[in-house]
């Protein structure tokens, strides 16, 4: 269960007394990702690509520790377990949001975002597991190419966000740029670069 924690007794004290009451907290780094590998399984056991970088960003994210920990409010709060959150286009042809626990098993990750995602876009009722689990915020924006994208500080939502669009292919290779947004407090910049670069390596290991 998520508990509250004093700063004070964590890696990030120095983090929360500089970043926490700073007019804009969040950084957004940008990277371009080669996801040939990911077309490729995707293809060939016919699961959905959203889905796949879905599940390795979750295997990602559970081997650094910074993501347990997330400010909210003015408080710093541990969790147990992950979520990833997926954009949904609902039946009015609105968007609706909806959580997935991350699971180390891709059939159960697939099956339980197929369910999910299904039931929220007939629904358009939000899933949100946040009350007991860290979110990594994800949109997909995949009608068009982008370069990345800068999500806004709401001072509310402070979970760390990921935003790509439409992956390129170049020669025979595809490659896919993609923001990741966080909140200082949460994490330094070292921390979010090695989790980009285990997310590579999650991609490039998938079978």
């Amino acid at each position: 269960m998520p508990k509250e924690v004093n700063p004070k007794d964590t890696r990030r004290a120095a983090a929360y007394e500089l970043w926490m009451k700073a007019p804009n907290p969040m950084v957004t780094f940008f990277k371009t990702f080669d996801v040939t590998n990911l077309i490729r399984v995707s293809r060939r056991r016919k699961l959905k690509f959203n889905m796949l970088l879905a599940y390795c960003i979750g295997r990602a994210a559970v081997k650094i520790k910074e993501f347990y920990i997330l400010p909210v409010g003015d408080k710093l709060i541990q969790y147990d377990t992950i979520a990833v959150n997926t954009i949904v286009k609902n039946k009015e042809g609105e968007v609706s949001s909806c959580d997935l626990s991350y699971e180390a098993d891709l059939h159960k990750f697939n099956r339980q975002y197929l369910k999910y995602t299904a039931r929220t876009a007939a629904s358009c009722q939000d899933r949100d597991l946040s009350e007991n689990s860290m979110v990594i915020g994800t949109s997909a924006i995949i009608d068009t190419e982008i370069d990345g994208a800068v999500g806004m500080n709401s001072g509310i939502f402070n979970n760390p966000f990921i935003i790509w669009g439409r992956y390129r292919k170049k020669w025979f290779r595809y490659y896919l740029p993609l923001s990741f947004q966080f909140h200082h407090t949460q994490m330094d910049g070292a921390h979010a670069g090695r989790f980009l670069a285990r997310l590579q390596e999650e991609i490039n290991l998938l079978k």
